[in-house]
C-alpha cells in the first residue's frame, strides 16, 4: 500500500512543476490537462487506500527520510494514512480534480493560464502534506505551504489592486494565527519531548492541566486563522478576488477545512481539556448565526456562498468543540460536495454575465442556464439540509449533539442559523435564475458554460444528493480512531417533533425568500429605499462596520507608529549611526590617501615613520612589560 500513498501524494507536486515548465509560455492546454490526469491519479489511489481501510486495513505509515535529529529531536518525513487522513484526502483529491477540469475550461482564455495550474496543484500538494503527515511539524510545513499558495491564488490577478490587497490581508491574517499555532507546536515538544501524534498524544494524559489548556488554546489559534473564525475572519471574504475556480477550492475542501482538521487530529489533546471545547463549540455557534447574517443583505454573489462557508464552518467547530469529532469530520465531507457545486455554479453564472456579481442584476437566467439553474438549486437544497441530501444528514446531526448534549442555547442558535441559511441560499437562487430577465437592462447576453465544465461538476451534484446515506459506513470506518459516541434522543416522539420542525422551518425560509424575490417586482437597489437606510441593513451590509474598526483602530494607528519609527528612529538613530560611522571611515580615507602618491621619496618618509612608530611601541611595550613589578609599586605608592 506504500505505493499508493506515494502516488496519492507526490502526483499533484508533479502536475505543478509541469505546468510550470510552461509558466512563461503562452497558453497550451496540455499545461492544464496533465495536472488533471495527474490529480485523478491521486483521486484513484486514495480511493484504493480508502477501500484497504474501509476493509479493515492497518494505516499505512510510512517514513521516507530523516528531516531533523539533534539530540533527543527526531521529526522524519513521515505520512500516515488512516482513518481520519484518508476521509480528508478522499475530499482533496476528488473536489481538486473536479475543480483542475473545470478550471481548463473557465480560465481558457486567461494569459496566465499555465501558471494558474502550477500554483492549483502547488496548493493541492501542500493540502497533501497537511492531512497525511504523522507529526505537528509536517503538518505546519503543509500548513504553510497552503497559506502562500493561497497568496499566489487569490492575487492570481495581481494588476488589480484589490486582488493583491485581499492576498495581503488573508496572509497576513493568517501569519498572526500561524504565530500562535507556533507557539502550540513548541509547547507540545517542550511537554512531551516529541512532535509525533502517537507519541505526544499519549503523554499528554499525564501532564498538568494548565499546560493541556495553553496548548489547547495556541493550536487553536492556528485553527481559527486558517478556518476564518471571529476575529480572524475579515479575510475570508475578501478571498472572493481570485478566480472562482480557487474559490471553490479553497471554501470547499481544503484551506479553511484545516483547523477543523486540526482540531479533529488532535482530539485526544482536547478530550483532556473539555472547557476549551466547550470554548470552541460557542465560538463556532456566535460565528454560525453572525456569518449567516451577514449573507443576508450581501449584493455579491460569490460573497454570499462565502459566508455561507464561514458559517458552516462554525457548525463543524461546534460539533468539534462539544466532542463529535466524527460529526465534525463528516459535515466537512458532505459540505465539500454541496459548496463545491455552489462555487462552481456561481462561476458559470460569472461568465455568463460577464463577469457581474450583483444578482439583482440578473433575473430569469434558467431559462438560457438550465444545468447550472438544476446543479445550485440542488446544492442549494442540500446546503439548507432538507431530506434526503447530504445536508440533512450532517448538519442535522450537529442540532442533535447540542440538543443530546444539553446545550440548549447553541442548539437555538444553530436552529435559527439553519433558517437563515435556507433563506439566503434560495434569495441567491430566486435573484439570479427567477423573476424578470434584468440583466437586458445592461445589455448583457448570458449564455451556458461548456458542456464538459457541467459533466465535470455533475459529480458532485451526486455526491451532495446521496452522500448523506454512507453515513453508518462512515461512522463504522472513522470510529475506529475517533470517540464512537452516538447520538439519540432519548424520546423517538422528541426526535420526529425536533426533525419535523427544523424542516418546516427551512421550508417556511425557503418559501419566504421565493416569495419576495422570484418575482417580476425586484428592482436594483439604488440606495434610496427605505430597507437600504434601515440601521440594521447598513450594520449587516458593512460587515458590523469591523473592517472599518481594524482599519481605523489598528492598522492606522500601526501604519502611524511605523512612519514615527521609521522617520525619528530608523532614520535618525540607526541610518545616522551607519552613516556617521561609514562617513568618519572615508573621511580618514580621504586624508590618508596622500600616502598612496606613488612618489618614491614620500613613500620613503612614511616608511621611516611607521619603522620610527613601531620601534616606539616596541620599546615602551618592552619596558612596561620588565619593569611591571615597579610599576605598579610605585603606582600603589601614589594612590593610584
Amino acid at each position: 500500500m506504500e505505493i499508493y500513498l506515494y502516488i496519492a501524494l507526490f502526483s499533484p507536486l508533479v502536475g505543478s512543476l509541469f505546468a510550470g515548465l510552461f509558466g512563461a509560455s503562452p497558453r497550451t492546454k496540455i499545461a492544464g490537462i496533465v495536472p488533471s490526469l495527474l490529480l485523478f491519479t491521486s483521486f484513484l489511489s486514495s480511493t484504493v487506500l480508502l477501500v484497504y481501510i474501509l476493509g479493515g486495513g492497518e494505516k499505512v505509515h510510512v517514513e521516507m527520510m530523516t528531516w531533523m535529529a539533534a539530540g533527543d529531536l527526531y521529526i522524519p518525513f513521515g505520512f500516515v494514512v488512516d482513518q481520519v487522513s484518508v476521509t480528508m484526502m478522499m475530499v482533496v483529491t476528488l473536489v481538486s480534480t473536479i475543480v483542475h477540469i473545470y478550471s481548463i475550461g473557465y480560465m481558457d482564455h486567461d494569459k496566465g493560464f499555465n501558471r494558474f495550474f502550477s500554483y492549483l496543484s502547488a496548493f493541492v500538494f501542500s493540502m497533501m502534506i497537511l492531512v497525511m503527515s504523522d507529526n505537528f511539524a509536517g503538518l505546519f510545513i503543509g500548513w504553510e505551504g497552503v497559506g502562500l499558495c493561497s497568496w499566489l491564488l487569490i492575487g492570481f490577478w495581481y494588476h488589480k489592486e484589490s486582488a493583491t490587497w485581499a492576498a495581503n490581508e488573508a496572509f497576513i491574517m493568517n501569519r498572526i494565527a500561524d504565530l500562535g499555532m507556533l507557539i502550540g507546536i513548541f509547547l507540545v515538544y517542550w511537554s512531551t519531548g516529541t512532535l509525533q501524534y502517537e507519541q505526544a498524544f499519549a503523554a499528554m494524559s499525564g501532564l498538568d492541566k494548565e499546560v493541556l489548556t495553553w496548548i489547547g488554546i495556541f493550536l487553536f489559534i492556528g485553527a481559527m486563522g486558517k478556518s476564518a473564525q471571529f476575529p480572524l475572519h475579515t479575510w475570508l471574504a475578501d478571498a472572493m478576488e481570485g478566480p472562482t475556480p480557487v474559490s471553490a477550492l479553497i471554501h470547499a475542501a481544503t484551506m479553511v477545512t484545516a483547523g477543523v482538521y486540526l482540531v479533529v487530529r488532535a482530539n485526544p489533546l482536547y478530550d483532556l481539556i473539555p472547557h476549551v471545547g466547550l470554548f470552541i463549540a460557542s465560538l463556532g455557534a456566535f460565528v454560525a448565526l453572525f456569518a449567516a447574517s451577514m449573507a443576508l443583505v450581501n449584493r455579491d454573489m460569490k460573497r454570499i456562498i462565502a459566508y455561507s462557508t464561514l458559517s458552516q464552518l462554525g457548525y463543524m467547530f461546534v460539533a468539534a468543540g462539544l466532542g463529535a469529532y466524527w460529526v465534525a469530520l463528516f459535515h466537512l465531507m458532505a459540505h465539500a460536495f454541496f459548496k463545491a457545486l455552489l462555487f462552481l455554479g456561481a462561476g458559470n453564472v460569472m461568465h455568463a454575465m460577464h463577469n457581474e456579481l450583483d444578482p439583482f442584476k440578473m433575473g430569469g437566467l434558467r431559462k438560457v442556464m438550465k444545468g447550472t439553474f438544476i446543479m445550485m438549486t440542488l446544492a442549494s437544497v442540500a446546503l439548507a439540509g432538507i431530506y434526503p441530501f447530504a445536508g440533512f444528514f450532517s448538519k442535522d446531526l450537529i442540532l442533535e449533539v447540542a440538543f443530546v448534549e444539553q446545550h440548549y442555547i447553541i442548539y437555538s442558535v444553530l436552529l435559527f442559523t439553519a433558517g437563515l441559511t435556507a433563506f439566503y441560499s434560495f434569495r441567491l437562487v430566486a435573484l439570479i435564475f427567477h423573476g424578470e430577465e434584468r440583466y437586458k437592462i445592461f445589455g448583457i447576453h448570458p449564455h451556458e458554460a461548456y458542456k464538459f465544465m457541467l459533466v465535470a461538476m455533475s459529480p458532485l451534484l451526486l455526491l451532495a444528493i446521496i452522500a448523506g446515506s454512507f453515513k453508518m459506513t462512515y461512522f463504522e470506518m472513522v470510529t475506529a480512531m475517533l470517540p464512537a459516541t452516538e447520538y439519540h434522543l432519548h424520546s423517538v416522539v422528541t426526535y420526529w417533533i425536533m426533525t419535523i420542525g427544523t424542516q418546516l422551518f427551512v421550508i417556511l425560509a425557503i418559501a419566504f425568500a421565493y416569495k419576495k424575490y422570484a418575482n417580476n417586482k425586484v428592482k436594483v437597489p439604488d440606495g434610496t429605499s427605505k430597507i437600504e437606510n434601515n440601521l440594521c441593513y447598513k450594520v449587516l451590509s458593512n460587515q458590523y462596520y469591523i473592517p472599518y474598526i481594524y482599519e481605523e483602530y489598528l492598522v492606522k494607528p500601526y501604519r502611524e507608529l511605523s512612519s514615527v519609527f521609521w522617520k525619528e528612529v530608523d532614520m535618525k538613530v540607526v541610518d545616522a549611526t551607519v552613516d556617521g560611522i561609514a562617513g568618519i571611515i572615508y573621511s580618514s580615507g580621504e586624508k590618508t590617501r596622500v600616502m598612496q602618491s606613488g612618489n618614491l621619496s614620500t613613500m620613503l618618509k612614511w616608511m621611516v615613520t611607521g619603522v620610527i612608530i613601531l620601534l616606539s611601541l616596541a620599546v615602551v611595550f618592552g619596558l612596561t612589560a620588565r619593569y611591571s613589578g615597579e610599576i605598579k609599586a610605585i603606582l600603589s605608592g601614589l594612590g593610584v
